[in-house]
């Protein structure tokens, strides 16, 4: 976690703030304590992407849909006011790791650890089935720790299961779902239903019990090629829990088990809370834990502190700034973003929820640079193929993101003009290519266009360019699609997005991007 800069806003509605747990596609995560003493995390929309109508429509119907999840093993939206000038989210905090940097930090966790979270987890996931809900992206990121059990977070990204809505990946990394942990009906782009969380599940308990996902690949389109034809690679998951394991990770969604299912083989039919006695969380957890909640005490402690000197920056619920700039993750978690947020209250809760969040306050005063970092929105069919290899379906990668156009005179420096090429990465995983022509121009006209190009050749997006803002180390651009000239328009996302490039040395130029929760960086190389 980050301390506050004088830019941050010091309260969101009745929540004073505290420092910076993250940053994604669509704004910024803060940790929050409301009047009465509670930790939350609080998710402050960009007002850039709170301008745009359909943003706001869907954001509404997550926190709706997020505020419809409750139980002991999920975080529930504590405060939200999607119709406010700058849409916000509160929902509780667990200061425990993630499941993600758990098992970096201490490697795979024991059997017994396994059958409390899996059962918690399980009946965190039938109660939001209950709800007619599918979750979407169960990941080792979205599983937070606690002393009282675990916390499945991320709402965000929630749907109605009678939506219809079809599974799009991005190319900064995955908007709903995350490629090792995904079903093969969410890479094939088919309808999705509960099963498909059960499949993640099954991912996820190989990671936690083994110590590595059951899925592996050098690139997106060869993870996704094993997820949907080859089985799990399970030898690492010790003999007592491998069956349930491959049972979960059964390509038809009709063979795998039930989350209710799942949680009596574990719990051996009794509640998941029984199996939460002392000792269910390895003792360097515990530790790392009770580290976590000390950490938030002296920082409440400095903060009180600190008040009783100089004012702070601006309280997000007065007078709006100038020229707000936020960066926020409908889903959640940095995580790609450290999902140190995820969603809770009781212990330290969680804060990594992706649902959204509400407040009628004005925005924050602007950052010091650019946080809206949003990766290209862009559909990038991952159908691969060789001969028999074809990943049939029409599964897409989408880059997602947004920045705010500025203002001004300022006009392209001479460094960036030209035309670049690179390669597209997020979370170590090779996406594609990347064409960047930068002409001359000044802020609010259009001086370019980037053509991507998914790792296979088979489809392509170009976006318009326009400049929306220029400091000394940085161009941030604004990219709204050109249907005409991309092979492919219905598979790319129209909405605009930030694109933000750096110098990297001589004739070198790096660009990064955030997708709610996911970053997508590469470093382009001058052509001409």
């Amino acid at each position: 976690m980050d301390p506050l800069t004088v830019d941050d806003p010091r309260a969101v509605g009745s929540y004073r703030l505290l420092g910076r747990l993250g940053r994604g596609g669509m704004g910024r995560v803060y940790l929050g304590r409301s009047a009465g003493g509670r930790t939350v995390a609080v998710k402050l929309v960009h007002p850039h992407i709170a301008d745009q109508g359909r943003f706001r429509a869907r954001f509404a119907r997550e926190v709706a849909a997020a505020r419809l999840v409750g139980g002991d093993w999920t975080a529930p939206v504590l405060d939200a006011d999607p119709e406010a000038e700058v849409p916000w989210v509160a929902t509780g905090y667990v200061a425990g790791p993630d499941l993600e940097q758990a098992v970096a930090a201490h490697g795979a966790v024991p059997p017994r650890t396994v059958r409390a979270l899996g059962a918690g987890l399980a009946e965190g996931l039938a109660a939001v089935h209950g709800r007619g809900l599918v979750h979407r992206d169960v990941k080792p990121s979205n599983v937070l720790l606690a002393l009282d059990g675990p916390r499945l977070i991320d709402f965000g990204i929630a749907r109605a299961t009678e939506a219809g809505d079809t599974t799009r990946l991005t190319t900064t990394g995955v908007s709903v779902g995350s490629p090792g942990y995904m079903s093969p009906e969410q890479a094939l782009g088919d309808d999705l239903g509960p099963p498909t969380d059960v499949f993640s599940f099954g991912a996820v308990l190989a990671f936690a019990a083994g110590g590595q996902a059951p899925f592996r690949g050098t690139g997106v389109a060869q993870l996704l090629y094993r997820v949907v034809h080859e089985p799990p690679e399970l030898d690492a998951v010790p003999d007592e829990l491998r069956p349930l394991v491959a049972a979960c990770l059964a390509k038809r969604p009709a063979d795998r088990p039930t989350p209710a299912e799942i949680a009596a083989e574990l719990a051996g039919r009794a509640p998941a809370a029984t199996l939460l006695g002392p000792g269910w969380l390895p003792q360097p957890l515990v530790e790392e834990v009770s580290r976590r909640a000390v950490r938030l005490l002296d920082l409440d402690a400095g903060e009180a502190e600190g008040e009783r000197g100089a004012g702070g920056g601006a309280d997000a619920g007065g007078a709006r700034a100038p020229d707000p700039r936020l960066a926020m993750t409908a889903s959640s978690a940095p995580q790609p973003p450290t999902q140190d947020a995820g969603t809770r209250a009781p212990p330290p809760p969680p804060s990594g929820m992706p649902p959204d969040s509400s407040s009628s306050a004005a925005p924050p005063a602007p950052s010091a640079t650019p946080t809206a970092r949003s990766g290209r929105r862009r559909a990038v069919a991952v159908a691969a193929v060789a001969g028999a290899l074809a990943l049939a379906g029409g599964g897409a990668l989408w880059l997602l993101g947004d920045e705010e156009k500025g203002t001004g005179e300022a006009t392209v420096p001479e460094r960036y003009l030209g035309v670049w090429e690179g390669d597209v990465r997020a979370g170590g995983l090779p996406l594609g290519t990347i064409l960047v022509e930068v002409s001359d121009g000044r802020v609010g006209e259009q001086v370019g266009a980037a053509t991507s190009s998914d790792a296979i050749g088979l489809n392509s997006c170009v976006d318009r360019l326009t400049l929306t803002e220029v400091t000394g180390d940085e161009l941030t651009l604004e990219a709204e699609l050109d249907p005409h000239r991309s092979t492919l328009a219905s598979t790319c996302v129209p909405d605009p997005y930030a694109f933000v490039l750096r110098p990297a040395g001589d004739e070198l130029l790096e660009f990064h991007g955030y997708a709610e929760g996911n970053e997508n960086e590469g470093t382009l190389r001058r052509e001409s």
